[in-house]
């Protein structure tokens, strides 16, 4: 990385970035550095194609030097340039929370299809986002459902300290509560929705997560010794918090939504298949309450 230290492009920058990034095994070489230039530079894509052959400072090229450092380290892009782009918005994240990941928009895309089956997205309804992070869930949804007004809850003050900027940042902090509690603890019934990407991987598992994901607040990721420890709690809370015909959407990792599925049957919750996610892997297993007859 000494060579960036040095004036140069900003193309011969990127380069350099992405060669020592591909030399040292990272999984998308090319974007990182054009994020992480792009970053430093205040720069989109076409504008750093544009000024491809402009000259760093000295100042510009020890930034990009510093953070390449970074993510040589194995720390996240997001958690570098500290904001990451989820459902068509970008979010502010930070140390006390994962990173929204792709995969989980699933949730999102399962939770709709779920509101869908009841009728009109433009009415009224009640969510609550167990576990909420940096907030992306219960913000999507919002953003999609718009006379919906919504509760999430996380353990972490500084989760929802951060969720809080989020939902203002957004414009969406009107129909947005946040409060500190483990799950369904602070919450009254009813909802019309609840969703959560809880913690899932199993203890055992926690020391051979990428590094990146290593870095990411343990109890976010720390789902017990079989990974189903949230699932037990959420399942045993959320069924009483329910309207009639109300949704419960979770998240599950790989080859979890058959374990899942018969925690959402003990609490007599109706379970419906699981939508896959891009990768063609179970992600969001859907449940209702049995409507009132």
């Amino acid at each position: 990385m000494a060579a960036l230290a040095q004036l140069g492009s900003i193309d011969s920058a990127r380069r350099t970035l992405a060669a020592a990034f591909r030399e040292a095994g990272l999984d998308s070489p090319d974007l990182d550095a054009r994020i992480l230039v792009g970053h430093v530079l205040g720069l989109d894509h076409a504008e750093l194609a544009a000024a491809a052959e402009r000259d760093l400072n000295a100042s510009e090229a020890r930034q990009i030097a510093a953070l390449g450092e970074r993510r040589l380290a194995r720390e996240s892009v997001a958690a570098i340039i500290g904001h990451k782009e989820f459902w068509g918005m970008q979010l502010r994240v930070s140390a006390a929370t994962l990173v929204p990941r792709p995969e989980t928009e699933t949730v999102v895309e399962a939770a709709l299809q779920a509101i869908d089956a009841g009728g009109s997205r433009s009415r009224p309804l009640r969510i609550a986002d167990l576990g909420t992070g940096s907030g992306c869930l219960l913000l999507a949804l919002l953003f999609e459902l718009p006379h919906a007004h919504g509760v999430a809850t996380d353990i972490s003050a500084d989760a929802l300290t951060l969720a809080r900027a989020n939902a203002h940042a957004l414009g969406l902090e009107q129909r947005a509560a946040f409060v500190r509690g483990d799950f369904a603890d602070a919450l009254a019934a009813p909802f019309d929705l609840i969703v959560s990407n809880p913690p899932y991987v199993a203890t055992g598992e926690l020391a051979v997560l990428a590094p990146e994901v290593q870095c990411e607040p343990v109890r976010a990721l720390d789902g017990g010794a079989d990974g189903l420890a949230a699932y037990r709690a959420i399942t045993a809370c959320a069924p009483p918090l329910l309207a009639p015909g109300g949704a419960l959407v979770l998240e599950v990792g790989l080859g979890q939504a058959a374990a899942v599925e018969p925690l959402l049957a003990a609490a007599s919750l109706i379970g419906r298949p699981p939508m896959q996610d891009l990768a063609g892997v179970p992600r969001a297993v859907v449940a209702f309450r049995q409507p009132m007859r």
